[in-house]
């Protein structure tokens, strides 16, 4: 995979008192009712948590007020980053040290440090917050899934996926995780028992995964072909490729299931996910990454 697809740019996540959200080159996961968060009341002021690869830190950002409260030093070219349901903890991914560097969130500490595989670079926990599913990916070793269990920070299983896996996401019910892999397949990993059950053959170069609110499709940016392709989960089929713009890298969905955005070269394209077309395209930056959806 060339180095501009992948996963070299910054990452971000948010805690907040109803929702929790996972940004940057992954999928943004918006829940208004996550599993295990405690009432609003209990939680502190929502923070972000922007990765900083070249610096290996971790900034944390008051959105209440738009200040950094907190530098937090991670490994070695920190990328991946997702907040467990709860809002408790951070799980930070460092790609040059391979490792997870987990970070109290009440005190912006990092509390554990979990060696995973060479160069790890997403990471999806469950919606009961019981798993942490970091993607590894090697350029010339065996590419694999490192399960984190997060009542210990231990790894109870590395799972061997498609060549060199990118993007991961769980759905709804926490029954599967998705595999984006840039040989050009979707593992899918029962998390019951953190097998492989099926390989869906998509082709091109895969990078980031959404899946729908309802667990019905799962959304795959498709890198050298302009793409998003959509796998239907109830079969694991590739049911729809949607042409979008050159090179389209991260992709989210809207809370109630109605559009995708997906992010390329220098705009944004929708999709309107009932009809899978695309319905218009935003004008932004150069080459944007990561996307968030309130």
């Amino acid at each position: 995979m060339a180095q501009g697809v992948g996963s070299r740019f910054s990452r971000f996540a948010m805690r907040a008192g109803t929702a929790v959200g996972v940004v940057g080159l992954a999928t943004v996961a918006l829940s208004l009712t996550p599993v295990g968060v405690p009432p609003a009341s209990t939680l502190t002021p929502p923070y972000a948590y922007v990765v900083n690869s070249d610096s290996n830190t971790v900034s944390v950002i008051k959105t209440s007020t738009n200040t950094v409260v907190k530098t937090v030093g991670v490994g070695r070219y920190p990328l991946g980053v997702a907040i467990t349901p709860n809002g408790g903890y951070a799980y930070v991914v460092n790609s040059g040290s391979n490792t997870v560097s987990v970070i109290k969130t009440s005190t912006n500490t990092v509390v554990k440090k979990v060696r995973v595989g060479i160069a790890p670079s997403w990471v999806a926990i469950t919606p009961n917050g019981g798993d942490a599913y970091v993607t590894n990916f090697p350029p010339n070793y065996a590419s694999a899934v490192s399960v984190i269990k997060t009542s210990t920070n231990t790894v109870v299983k590395t799972v061997a996926v498609g060549g060199q896996p990118e993007g991961v996401a769980i759905t709804p019910n926490g029954s599967d995780a998705y595999v984006t892999n840039v040989g050009g397949t979707v593992s899918v990993i029962k998390t019951s028992t953190n097998t492989v059950v099926k390989t869906v053959e998509v082709g091109g170069q895969l990078a980031g995964v959404a899946i729908s609110p309802n667990g019905r499709d799962a959304y795959v940016t498709n890198f050298n072909s302009g793409s998003v392709n959509v796998i239907k989960i109830s079969t694991n089929t590739v049911v729809a490729t949607v042409a979008v713009g050159p090179a389209p890298y991260w992709i989210a969905i809207t809370p109630n299931g109605s559009d995708a955005y997906v992010t390329f070269a220098n705009a944004v394209s929708v999709i309107n996910t009932s009809t899978n077309t695309v319905v218009t395209t935003v004008g932004v930056g150069h080459y944007p990454q990561g996307v968030a959806i309130t």
